[in-house]
């Protein structure tokens, strides 16, 4: 709807209550419940879509095309595309995104910065989209 992308199936659910420590690969998307100890990243060449749920933990980096956020992540966040965090998010990390969406009652304690595809370090004054200049 409105130029917005279809989102993978979500084949793999880690349930509340369990716990996984390691590190996990995934495709397509996977929705975390429960609590990770390690990074989970997405496959590099596909559309992934990662879901961590309010009552959600994972401490380790975490790192995807689409992120959505509602509970705590301890360590480092990335999405290629879109990071989400919703008001329960708590992110103790440094965050790197291409577009973010924050509501309110969100949290980050650590450095935010924005991805750029193929464009200068220095990128010069932000300019809005309504500006003439």
């Amino acid at each position: 709807m409105f130029g917005k992308k279809k989102q993978p199936p979500i084949r793999t659910l880690i349930g509340e209550g369990t716990r996984i420590e390691g590190c996990l690969a995934f495709i397509d998307a996977l929705r975390i419940d429960g609590e990770v100890v390690g990074d989970v990243i997405g496959a590099e060449d596909a559309p992934t879509l990662l879901v961590i749920s309010e009552k959600a933990k994972v401490t380790g980096k975490v790192k995807a095309r689409h992120v959505i956020i509602n509970g705590t992540v301890e360590g480092p966040v990335e999405s290629d595309e879109l990071l989400e965090l919703q008001p329960k998010a708590r992110i103790h990390g440094d965050v790197r995104y291409q577009s973010l969406e924050m509501h309110q009652g969100a949290t980050i304690e650590g450095q935010v910065q924005v991805l750029k595809a193929d464009e200068p370090a220095a990128a010069g004054p932000l300019k809005l989209a309504s500006s003439n200049g």
